[in-house]
């Protein structure tokens, strides 16, 4: 039977951009989190509406964060539909991971995703991690192969771990599975707040790996197939390269929502670091641009048009919202969304800055 479907545009702020669902015939109708959690009946201005997030990263010392919180509150006022937390290589941050989004469950409004990867771990410290956050409340996960730490030649499995991301979706499916199969009221909660699963995507191939689109695009399928619900792409500067990579995705028989992945361009020297981590090249007219500026605050304002022109770039082609990474920073990831009217909120001339 043929199923309507909703196109990715259409979703709402806080009603789930991770499936592709039944569509919307019009206002008034409920929708689901990311998390599960059911929300109230939106108007149709609101069903419009893209979706927007962020990632954040556990504090690297104790010092950190107050200032990490101070942003966390300020990001919570632009009700973002999730905020992601990152896991880093080797699991080195594993406790502090943990422990933020633990407390971003309890203590905030925001629905976290929980990053996870294959590095350095077996197939049962893993499947120990996941019942962990399991556990904790944690309804959604970003599942990456993950890079190899710093200190590491390159990408080496564990002897008894996972190989791809698409090896830890589908492990994540088969614990809910056996949760589910083992525990009739978790069965229950399942239902009502169903795990979801978001994956990584790269709009000019893995640059890190040597990989290509071709070769991203194929192994983005696979992912799908193996239980996927939505990507978020690695960062990239042009609109082109994601609606190229949707294009070539959608050809392919991806269906998944992509979500495109932006950094706030109004730090040179993140964006070289950026570029060094990921093998992802800043554009020379870029660096140039800011380093045309007479002063911070100058630079700081050209740095936000030119992600505003991104944004509005990649919204114009059909993504279904923005997923921003902050580096712990609120205040130009505010920036851009206010210029891009996305902002849910009062105007930035109403907020205090970093």
């Amino acid at each position: 039977m043929h199923d309507e479907r909703v196109p990715e545009r259409t979703r709402t702020r806080g009603v789930s951009a991770v499936a592709v669902t039944p569509a919307v015939t019009g206002p008034g109708s409920a929708g689901v989190s990311p998390s599960g959690r059911r929300v109230a009946p939106a108007p149709l201005a609101a069903i419009d509406r893209p979706t927007v997030s962020f990632e954040l990263f556990p504090p690297r010392n104790p010092d950190a964060a107050p200032r990490l919180w101070d942003s966390i509150r300020r990001l919570e006022d632009a009700h973002p539909d999730f905020v992601s937390v990152t896991y880093g290589a080797s699991g080195r941050t594993r406790e502090t991971s943990r422990a933020l989004v633990r407390r971003l469950l309890r203590e905030t409004s925001l629905d976290p995703i929980a990053h996870l990867t294959c590095v350095a771990s077996s197939r049962d410290e893993i499947a120990t991690i996941v019942g962990e956050f399991l556990d904790e409340g944690v309804r959604s996960f970003l599942a990456l192969r993950g890079d190899p730490p710093a200190e590491s030649a390159g990408w080496e499995p564990h002897p008894d771990g996972l190989h791809t991301a698409s090896e830890l979706v589908e492990l994540l499916r088969q614990i809910e599975r056996e949760r589910c199969a083992t525990s009739p009221a978790q069965a229950v909660r399942a239902r009502v707040r169903p795990l979801s699963i978001a994956v990584a995507a790269f709009p000019r191939g893995n640059a890190a790996t040597g990989g290509t689109r071709a070769q991203d695009v194929a192994s983005l399928l696979a992912k799908q197939e193996a239980g996927a619900d939505f990507a978020i792409t690695q960062v990239f500067y042009d609109a082109e390269a994601y609606l190229g990579l949707v294009a070539e995705a959608r050809t392919a028989g991806v269906t998944i929502p992509i979500i495109p992945g932006l950094i706030p361009a109004t730090d040179p020297a993140r964006l070289l670091r950026v570029q060094e981590l990921t093998g992802v090249p800043v554009p020379r007219d870029l660096l140039e641009l800011l380093a045309g500026a007479d002063d911070e605050a100058e630079r700081h304002r050209r740095g936000v048009r030119a992600g505003v022109d991104l944004i509005k770039g990649v919204l114009d082609g059909g993504a279904p919202g923005v997923h921003l990474y902050t580096f712990n920073k609120h205040d130009a990831a505010l920036d851009l969304l206010d210029g891009a009217d996305l902002l849910d909120g009062p105007r930035r001339a109403d907020r205090p800055t970093d």
